[in-house]
């Protein structure tokens, strides 16, 4: 089943690079999982809003505030859906629509991995390794699954 994104999740995409709205675009024609886009471009006052709320790791800029990252929700049964097997999913179609347009990614539930076109393996490899080597080093992992930005 092929996938469209909604005009909300358009209107979203706006002020976001142009490089990461093709790769999402992309993304939702090869998904397997259908997604939309919860928020593209912040501005300053709701980055420190969502680090406040501990939802954020960055306080000050970063690259939502700058355009280079978007975060996707899943849907299952045409209901919002948080369970992390389906965005290792989402992240799988946007790891083959980021390497057939040239574009560097980094997932939010593999911050080790600084550019998801170059693992070998699925995203959820990706993510597992991540949380391995985040607990061998004695610290949490940060799993932040809807979020793709540009490396």
């Amino acid at each position: 089943m092929t996938f469209k994104l909604s005009a909300r999740s358009l209107t979203r995409l706006e002020g976001v690079d142009p490089d990461l709205v093709k790769v999402v675009k992309r993304a939702i024609e090869l998904t397997k999982v259908d997604f939309a886009v919860t928020e593209g471009l912040r501005t300053p006052e709701r980055q420190r809003e969502l680090f406040a709320k501990g939802a954020s790791q960055i306080k000050e800029g970063g690259t939502h505030v700058a355009g280079r990252a978007v975060d996707l929700v899943a849907f299952l049964g045409g209901r919002i859906s948080w369970e992390l097997n389906l965005y290792d999913d989402i992240a799988d179609a946007m790891r083959l629509a980021a390497l057939e347009a040239n574009v560097g990614l980094r997932w939010g539930a593999a911050w080790n991995v600084p550019d998801i076109r170059k693992w070998d393996g699925t995203m959820e490899s990706a993510m597992m390794h991540y949380i391995d080597t985040r607990r061998k080093m004695g610290q949490r992992p940060f799993i932040d699954g809807p979020h793709f930005e540009l490396s």
